[in-house]
This record gives structure tokens, C-alpha cells and sequence, in this order.
């Protein structure tokens, strides 16, 4: 291994460190909760190892496993969740980073059964397009994989029932801030679930969105646009109608549109 890799892969695993250490101090895990990863290469993918908390991380506690995920450097053991994270990577060649957490309200939505997949808030529909919800699968077997595999590649962020949330990106970085705007986004739909009503965002409005999504520096998601809430209302609508977040959160897998849908490309 030259020594331009072996920079690169210490660079790596100061910023899970330090990622890591964000999520503990935000309460986004508890105990070991959590793990995160890099893509190194082809053939290698940095991992957090198993029953260690994410706040007391250091670089040399890091595990490296292979694509099938058989452990090929690390003195500690690799997670039961390295899957989910082996079957992200398989499915999307574009993302080189991934968060798993369990955030407190966006895990509550998760447990409630509620998808955020309401256009509630411009910057969300921009950065992360829809939430969806994946049925619950067992932790560490195949039923959670088997749950996310139909939504990886249409989304960057799901939330998994009764579990958690994972995100992930071209960075870790990025995998980070796309966990921060789920938990932030649920805390706003939380409120206007207090409030008894929500006003999403319009089919035209979304269909402005649409255009404006590619000019945001650092925005490369390529998730569905939200339009589930809006599939009741005519094309030309102004606004959303005000409706019950009972009605409007419910969690259907499949629901939302994706963006050819919303630009007209059809399949």
C-alpha cells in the first residue's frame, strides 16, 4: 500500500472519529448505538466496529471488511449491521459514505409507522427529496436488507421501522448533514403534527424546486421529489390543501414520484 492510500485512509478514520463523536453529542445514538463507514476502494470499506460507543471512537478501532464482508484488518470485531452497509455500497457505485443512527423524533416517526415523505419544507424537498419508510426487518439478518433493497437506489435517506434511520452520500460528510436534516425536518413535522394540520408545498411549487435542485453546490441527491401529498390536488393548484397529518403522514412504500415523473420523462 503506498503511502498516498495509507494518508488517505488515516484521513478517513479521523473523520468517522469525528463524526461519530457528532452523533453522540447530539443524542442521535445511546450506548453503542450506530455505525458508520467509507468506501476505501473497490475492494475495501472502513467500518466503526461493533459494541463501541460512538463518542469514545479512536482512529485505531476501526475495522476494514471486504465486499462480502469478511473482516480483513482490525483488532476489534466488524457490526452485525455491516449488511445494510455492504448492500448500499452494491447498489449505489456513487456513494463513498454512510451513517446509521437512531435520532430520537425520526426514529419515533419510524416507530409510529409514519414515512416523512411530505413536502412540508423547501430546503428538505431540495436536499433529500422524500423519506421513505421501510417495513421492519430483524437487525443483522437479511429481512432488514431485504426491506431497503427496492429504496436505496431512489433514495438518500430512509427510515426503518421500529429501528432507526441510515443515510449516505459521495462523502461521509455529506452522509452526516443528510442525517441532521432528517432529524431536523422531523422535529417540524412533529410540530405540525401537534398543530393538527399541514400545508405541503404544491405541484407547481415542487415542479420550481425541481429546477432550482441542480444549481445548490454540494446537492447530488438523486431521490424521488415528494408529490405523494399531492396526487389528490389538480396540476395547476396553488397550494397544498391544509390536511390532517393523521391522513397525510400514513407510510405506503412506492408512493412518491420520482423525477422524470415530475418533469414528464415517463419511463
Amino acid at each position: 500500500m503506498d503511502g498516498q492510500v495509507q494518508s488517505k485512509e488515516r484521513e478517513y478514520r479521523r473523520e468517522i472519529v469525528s463524526f461519530g463523536r457528532m452523533l453522540h453529542q447530539r443524542g442521535y445514538v445511546a450506548a453503542t448505538d450506530g455505525n458508520l463507514s467509507v468506501r476505501l476502494d473497490e475492494q475495501r470499506i472502513l467500518a466503526t466496529p461493533t459494541a463501541m460507543s460512538k463518542g469514545t471512537l479512536r482512529p485505531a478501532d476501526m475495522v476494514i471488511v471486504d465486499p462480502s464482508g469478511r473482516q480483513v484488518a482490525g483488532r476489534r470485531h466488524v457490526s452485525s449491521e455491516i449488511s445494510i452497509h455492504l448492500l448500499i455500497y452494491k447498489l449505489r457505485p456513487d456513494v463513498r459514505g454512510i451513517v446509521h443512527a437512531h435520532p430520537s423524533v425520526a426514529t419515533g416517526f419510524a416507530a409510529a409507522g409514519v414515512a416523512l415523505n411530505q413536502p412540508l419544507v423547501c430546503e428538505v424537498v431540495i436536499g433529500l427529496g422524500s423519506i421513505p419508510l421501510a417495513r421492519y426487518g430483524t437487525p443483522g439478518t437479511s429481512e432488514l436488507c431485504e426491506s431497503l433493497e427496492p429504496l436505496i437506489p431512489q433514495y438518500d435517506a430512509i427510515l426503518m421501522s421500529n429501528h432507526g434511520v441510515v443515510t449516505y452520500a459521495d462523502t461521509l460528510h455529506r452522509a452526516y448533514m443528510k442525517m441532521e436534516t432528517v432529524e431536523h425536518f422531523a422535529q417540524i413535522a412533529l410540530i405540525t403534527h401537534c398543530l393538527g394540520r399541514q400545508q405541503p408545498l404544491s405541484r407547481q411549487d415542487l415542479e420550481k424546486l425541481l429546477l432550482v435542485r441542480s444549481k445548490y453546490e454540494g446537492n447530488r441527491s438523486v431521490a424521488a421529489m415528494p408529490l405523494a401529498a399531492l396526487s389528490r390536488f389538480p396540476a395547476g393548484s396553488r397550494r397544498g390543501k391544509a390536511r390532517s397529518p393523521a391522513r397525510a403522514g400514513a407510510a405506503v412504500e412506492g408512493e412518491d414520484l420520482g423525477l422524470k415523473e415530475l418533469a414528464g420523462g415517463g419511463g
